[in-house]
């Protein structure tokens, strides 16, 4: 029997880091149907192999409500059974029943357990019991300091369509009928997709329909800037909508003053409005000659006093609560506060609490709610809670489990970042062998609480239930004295918070733990804050004096507190590590890179390889000087959706990816506030916003975009902040600019006249890639392409002025070959203003020939120039597509080219001889006919399929179709080549030589992903630029292009020596 029980002890020890993972039924709330791994996660562990990913079997609970059905665990190899014993680690999303927990196992879930929660020690008791290992998801973090595993956006996407739901029915019992009353709760759509269709169909209707005047201006305050409030905003962006400061609500209502507002007025509003706030909006100083200091605030939230209910609430018509608040800090809006707005006939008809933040910021927020009843409505006249929508008072939404309505993205978006260390927890045996976000996230190992939550027992100790009541009102543990003691640093890593109360518990103080955030890397320092209290004042200062020498060990002062206040804020310095460098030995600069498309990546790649090429001979001799000091730079990649910056820097070690929308003026003023230069990759009309900013915050700003007008007009604001705004510094403008100016500047030297200056680049595919009749391709939506190849050129010829209308650019094109590359057979279309190039490079008035072109493969023209007088090109709405019936592209060809055919009749053309002979007959050349055919057939245009409801023109079905066919597959290069030739004249020796200059580059494969040429000849250049601020090589300050030697000069010599070879040629 002995013997039996101590093989079954045996047993369960082997279990942990078996490798076997189980999936967890969640039992806790009948809405939950999330999950931490999906089907197609679970395929990828178990496909992949156990020495791979650490996982052999996965076992799942059976469930019928979880959004993914058992059947598909079980197609892709899970086992699917009650019991799971086997599993060595089990993962869930909310705490499992306390009758759940297997002894001797590994789970994963958010336990709400590390900061001492009273309602979950329960099960916090019952894991430590069972000698269980217990990591917390919430505790996941990053290098950057955030959390990894969360589902904040989501609660705000779903929160939102919610309340929206919600707003329709209560408008209509108000006697408003607006649009918001046909969208439905997030829970009734089948996917996050078809939810925000709904609400794009709102939008649509609102804009063409209006909102009653009634309810107008209709405005949603937004509070904060994080993941939730970026998610509801996502969900208000869809309609149509204005973004206002708060300072400049007021002038929304007096717009409209002394329009009726009974409702019975025939005007309509055709959009809604938007604010985001945040503490400084919320609060001011109590002191009106201090400004808001958000340091400070979070330090001293005493010292302030509320101000949203006189600034903002008066204006707002529905508050989206999204933000983090403490019991120390200001509410948002009391319920005296909410009766007295009331009174005076505020227009607050709702709010959208998706914090569920019960008796928190919002005080009458008083009560959570459920998904499939999410409303109450609170009347503040009477003080009065009510379960329906009729009646006055406010609507109120509290739901506390909202990401679950979108339960298959919301899983998909968790299981992408969970299964990428699963394996790590699935095998460990040992908790020293896991990385360190992992260990610091694990509360309890074999039943034993580790050293980072071994305060967790006597914050329990220090809480008392008898107390909470007093806690709550302020008081700490019923003392006489009381202070608020934040201390900062690494507390846990170096016990350093179990050593401070020690201190506390020695001197005879109590404490509680008011709040906590632990650091989750070796250099991420945590933050706590305690309410200390001693019923003498000797005690209490005792314990100050001795956490600042905790905090300052090598200094020896008393410091004591000021008698005006109850608060002190003491830091805990860091201690280097070991194995640190030394501070002096590397400069550390950081760059903010806006935008994550095609051309991020390498631009990215190149800024976070400095440190390794930085001791580099070529980078000493360009940019570091007799220096043995090396340069660090540490980049992030910010974009509209988290989603695209991830994918961008994957791969890439100390490249950050953030969700940031440029628009919103907090978030954008954060991070660039937080670097050393920017580089905006975003469309050239983003570029003012980001500048303005870049000058009030003094940041540098390189772009890859033409300097327009907007940004040429804040050349004395940069030059008077003392930055650089570097413009046109990507291929073409940028490394076109070097190149010419090289060329020129160095005939200048030699005292020599520009009599021709000739340049040609084209973005193509690669010889092998042009594989279509037009021997061309699209990267990216080909709208824009096509429309450049219609615009006006102006260019000089042997001293003529030489003007082409925008109509007639294709048929102007040229044969044009490069003389050291005779096999690409090339043509030339004149790229629009090229005088305006005199100017920039000085030649205006020597050089009798300036001349820019675009670059295509030879007969690429002559088929555009007759497909668009075709009209296959024409932009305005198309009658048959209008029609509403299901359209062809067979049926479309024929309308398009049998008009004016001798009233032929419209049936389907099919092959591509007969549609070449249609096209004679509408007076075209036999050659472009025949090209202009193949390539209609080509792109499918003769085919019987329904053209998708999307494209009202025959410029958008064209546009479908060559964003369909000419697209780059597989491993497809492409290919940038740039070619300058300039006549140099040198009068004294009546001498003439002709200089060129070849750039050719073709993508290539890296680390099994396609970078384009085009992304790296844009990318490389702006990356450089901002190289080139870091080390100070520029100090010309203002709006600048590449065209002067400190910019040219060594960008070009860095271009070469990263492996962008430019063939120079003199005859």
């Amino acid at each position: 029997m002995y013997s039996s029980r101590g093989d079954e002890e045996e047993k369960k020890k082997k279990k942990l880091g078996n490798g076997v993972v189980g999936i967890l039924a969640e039992t806790v709330n009948k809405w939950e149907r999330r999950t931490p791994l999906t089907p197609s996660h679970c395929a990828r562990l178990l496909h992949g192999g156990k020495d791979r990913t650490g996982v052999s079997r996965i076992v799942v609970q059976p469930s019928a409500k979880r959004i993914h059905h058992d059947a598909l665990y079980e197609d892709v190899g899970c086992e699917v059974s009650d019991d799971l014993s086997d599993c060595g680690l089990i993962l869930g999303i909310k705490q499992p029943e306390l009758d759940m927990i297997l002894p001797e196992r590994a789970y994963a879930f958010f336990s709400h357990t590390h900061k001492a929660q009273k309602e979950n020690m329960p099960l916090l008791d019952k894991i430590l019991s069972e000698r269980v290992t217990l990591y917390d998801y919430e505790l996941i973090v990053g290098d950057h300091g955030k959390r990894l595993l969360a589902f904040g956006q989501y609660a705000g996407r779903a929160g939102l369509v919610d309340f929206l739901h919600g707003l329709g029915q209560r408008y209509l019992s108000l006697g408003y009928s607006t649009p918001f009353l046909s969208l439905g709760s997030s829970y009734m759509y089948s996917s996050l997709a078809a939810a925000k269709a709904a609400v794009i169909s709102v939008g649509e209707e609102i804009a063409s329909q209006g909102l009653p005047l009634g309810i107008c201006p209709l405005v949603f305050v937004f509070t904060g800037t994080g993941n939730v409030s970026l998610g509801a905003q996502e969900i208000f962006k869809l309609l149509p909508h204005t973004f206002v400061e708060p300072s400049k609500l007021p002038e929304l209502f007096v717009k409209d003053k002394g329009v009726s507002q009974n409702g019975k007025s025939t005007k309509r509003v055709h959009h809604v409005y938007g604010c985001i706030i945040t503490s400084q909006d919320m609060v001011e100083h109590q002191d009106p000659s201090k400004p808001f200091d958000k340091a400070d605030y979070y330090v001293h939230p005493e010292h302030y006093n509320p101000i949203f209910h006189e600034k903002i609430a008066p204006y707002t018509s529905v508050l989206v609560n999204c933000m983090y608040w403490e019991k120390r800090f200001p509410r948002l809006l009391s319920t005296k506060q909410v009766q007295e707005l009331t009174a005076k006939g505020c227009p607050l008809v709702g709010i959208c609490d998706i914090t569920c933040d019960i008796g928190g910021s919002i005080e009458f927020v008083n009560q959570a709610t459920l998904i499939d009843s999410p409303f109450f409505r609170f009347n503040p006249t009477n003080n009065t809670y009510y379960q329906d929508m009729d009646g006055d008072g406010v609507l109120c939404m509290a739901v506390d489990i909202l990401p679950t309505e979108f339960a298959k993205e919301a899983s998909q978006h968790f299981g992408d970042i969970l299964s990428e260390f699963v394996g790590s927890l699935a095998s460990m045996t040992v908790i020293a062998d896991l990385p360190a976000h992992l260990k610091r996230a694990c509360i309890s190992y074999r039943g034993e609480l580790t050293s980072l939550y071994e305060y967790i027992p006597r914050m329990r100790k220090s809480d008392p239930e008898e107390t909470q009541d007093n806690i709550t009102n302020g008081a700490s543990n019923q003392r006489t004295y009381n202070i608020l003691v934040s201390l900062s640093g690494h507390l846990f890593d170096k016990f350093l918070i179990n050593e401070a109360l020690d201190m506390i518990e020695a001197a005879g103080g109590s404490f509680h733990l008011a709040k906590c955030e632990i650091g989750q890397s070796a250099d991420a320092e945590s933050y706590s804050e305690l309410e200390v209290g001693a019923d003498d004042r000797k005690v209490l200062d005792q314990i100050i004096d001795s956490l600042t020498r905790l905090a300052n060990p090598d200094e020896d002062y008393y410091i004591s507190p000021r008698k005006e206040t109850n608060k002190i804020s003491l830091k805990i310095g860091k201690v280097q590590q070991e194995n640190e460098k030394p501070e002096e030995m590397t400069k550390r600069s950081s760059v903010l890179i806006l935008g994550a498309g095609r051309v991020c990546r390498p631009a990215a790649e190149f800024l976070a390889s400095v440190r390794n090429i930085s001791s580099h001979q070529w980078y000493k001799t360009y940019l570091g000087g007799d220096s043995e000091e090396q340069t660090d730079v540490h980049v992030i990649v910010a974009s509209l959706y988290l989603k695209d910056a991830k994918e961008t820097v994957e791969g890439m070690s100390e490249v950050e990816a953030v969700q940031l929308d440029v628009s919103d003026s907090e978030s954008l003023l954060k991070y660039v506030s937080e670097v050393d230069v920017v580089l905006s990759l975003l469309p050239a009309s983003c570029h003012a916003v980001v500048a303005k900013t870049c000058i009030e915050l003094k940041k540098h700003l390189i772009t890859a975009s033409y300097v327009d007008d907007e940004t040429s007009m804040l050349h004395e604001k940069a030059k008077n902040a003392g930055i650089t705004i570097l413009g046109e510094m990507g291929l073409d403008p940028g490394i076109d600019h070097m190149m010419a100016m090289k060329m020129i500047n160095e005939a200048h030297i030699r005292k020599g006249k520009v009599k021709s200056f000739t340049s040609y680049c084209g973005g193509l595919p690669s010889p092998a890639a042009a594989n279509n009749p037009l021997a061309y391709k699209f990267s990216w939506n080909p709208a824009g392409a096509i429309r450049a190849g219609r615009n006006p050129a102006k260019y000089k010829s042997n001293g003529d002025i030489i003007h082409v209308d925008g109509e007639n650019l294709y048929d102007s094109a040229t044969r044009f070959r490069v003389p050291n590359l005779p096999a690409f057979a090339l043509e030339c279309l004149p790229n629009r203003n090229s005088l305006v190039y005199g100017e920039h490079y000085g030649i205006e008035s020597e050089a009798s020939t300036i001349f820019r072109g675009t670059l295509r493969y030879e007969g690429f023209s002559m088929i555009m120039a007759t497909l668009s007088k075709l009209g296959f090109f024409d932009n305005e709405a198309n009658e048959l597509l209008s029609s509403g019936s299901n359209i062809t592209f067979g049926s479309l060809l024929s309308n398009v080219i049998v008009k004016d055919a001798d009233n032929e009749s419209a049936e389907a053309l099919v092959g591509e001889e007969e549609i070449s002979k249609r096209i004679i007959k509408l007076g075209h050349s036999k050659e472009s006919a025949a090209k202009s055919a193949k390539t209609i057939v080509f792109l499918g245009f003769n085919e019987e399929r329904e053209i998708p409801s999307l494209c009202k023109s025959v410029f958008d079905a064209t546009c479908y179709l060559m964003e369909e066919k000419l697209a780059y597959s597989g491993d497809e290069q492409d290919m940038v080549l740039l070619h300058h030739e300039v006549e140099v004249e040198f009068p004294e020796s009546k001498r003439t030589e002709k200089h060129s200059a070849t750039l050719l580059e073709f993508g290539e494969i890296k680390n099994g992903q396609m970078t384009t040429a085009m992304a790296k000849t844009v990318g490389i250049p702006a990356a450089i630029g901002a190289l080139l601020l870091i080390e100070d090589k520029i100090k010309t300050r203002g709006v600048l292009r590449p065209l002067e030697p400190e910019v040219y000069l060594p960008a070009l010599d860095i271009l070469q020596a990263y492996g962008i070879k430019l063939m120079e040629k003199t005859e």
